[in-house]
């Protein structure tokens, strides 16, 4: 309980300092965002308009100190102010939406990737040198050495434009509304699966090669051999004694992943049209949308975060030394 408290003050110290770092940051650009946004819309905002998007903004003439403070307060109640970009929605309207699609598919990816992959590696390990740990795990990291970018328009180009398996933009068809039916989930399953699989490619190769090395130094170990030695069964021996204490590095390399959802994917996002926050981030910079741009950062900092504290509570109950102290 202590470790947790103790990870749980870190974690809250590292929030409240991303929060002041995204206060600080856009002040310290020349001129300030209002006066950029008035500049792009050449004369056609009214002098109350202009009012509002700097209270918008959280901008005033009160000393910074102040307005620190007023940034704070709306922030704790998940008030950031109306995007200019998709103008009146609010930042938190914004976000929410593309939020749930890059979950889904960022979430969805970092499963089978991470299932998969380690289970490679588990068993690659367990039959060092026979056929899958020969082939398997050099082709895969082979595949993930190539850049993200090239992967995904390589696989848009040839399985979605040559030969019209996938379709070739957005996360569902326009054809259809939103909604629980048959046609639209499988509307939606159909577009994630190449950005999805591309996600995999790029990504498996590392959980493979990460749980075969541990494996390999686990099952060196003492315990093993007196494992064998009591005659357990091959497959209790794998996974109960070697897969579990292999898994630890996994489990916190798959919590900085997990926090890494939100904002890994800007580049499939954006070459597959994908609606999430990848591609809203790419459309807030492009349009001067400072108000998207600071919800978007913060979101994906105190993402880190959470997912961070998440993998310290695994990690006390996998590991009993954690809990130890």
């Amino acid at each position: 309980m202590r470790f947790i408290l103790r990870r749980l003050g870190f974690y809250l110290l590292a929030a409240w300092a991303s929060l002041t770092i995204n206060f600080f940051l856009p002040r310290l650009i020349p001129g300030d965002p209002a006066s950029t946004i008035i500049a792009g819309s050449r004369g056609q905002l009214r002098p109350e308009q202009i009012q509002q998007l700097r209270e918008a903004l959280g901008l005033s003439d009160a000393p910074l100190i102040q307005q620190y403070f007023v940034y704070l307060s709306h922030v704790l109640r998940g008030d950031f102010g109306i995007s200019f970009s998709s103008f009146p929605s609010p930042v938190t309207s914004v976000i929410s939406t593309g939020l749930i699609w890059t979950v889904l598919l960022g979430g969805t990816a970092l499963m089978i990737s991470f299932l998969i992959g380690n289970l490679i590696g588990i068993i690659g390990s367990w039959r060092r040198g026979g056929l899958l740990d020969s082939t398997l795990p050099p082709l895969l990291v082979l595949i993930g050495a190539f850049p993200p970018f090239f992967l995904a328009l390589m696989a848009l180009f040839f399985l979605g434009l040559r030969m019209g398996w996938f379709p070739l933009r957005h996360a569902y068809s326009d054809a259809l509304a939103p909604g629980w039916n048959l046609a639209f989930v499988g509307s939606v399953a159909r577009h994630m699966l190449l950005p999805a699989l591309t996600i995999v490619m790029v990504s498996i190769g590392g959980w493979v090669l990460g749980m075969r090395n541990t494996m390999i130094g686990v099952l060196a170990e003492d315990y093993i051999t007196m494992a064998e030695a009591k005659g357990l069964s091959q497959r209790e021996i794998m996974f109960r004694y070697a897969a579990r204490n292999a898994l630890l590095p996994s489990v916190t390399a798959f919590g900085m992943a997990l926090g890494f959802v939100l904002s890994g994917q800007i580049l499939i996002e954006t070459i597959f049209s994908y609606p999430g926050l990848g591609y809203l981030l790419v459309k807030s910079v492009s349009s001067l949308d400072y108000p998207l741009m600071q919800g978007l950062f913060l979101m994906i900092t105190l993402a880190v975060l959470a997912a961070n504290f998440i993998v310290d509570v695994v990690y006390t109950r996998l590991d009993p030394r954690v809990r130890a102290g």
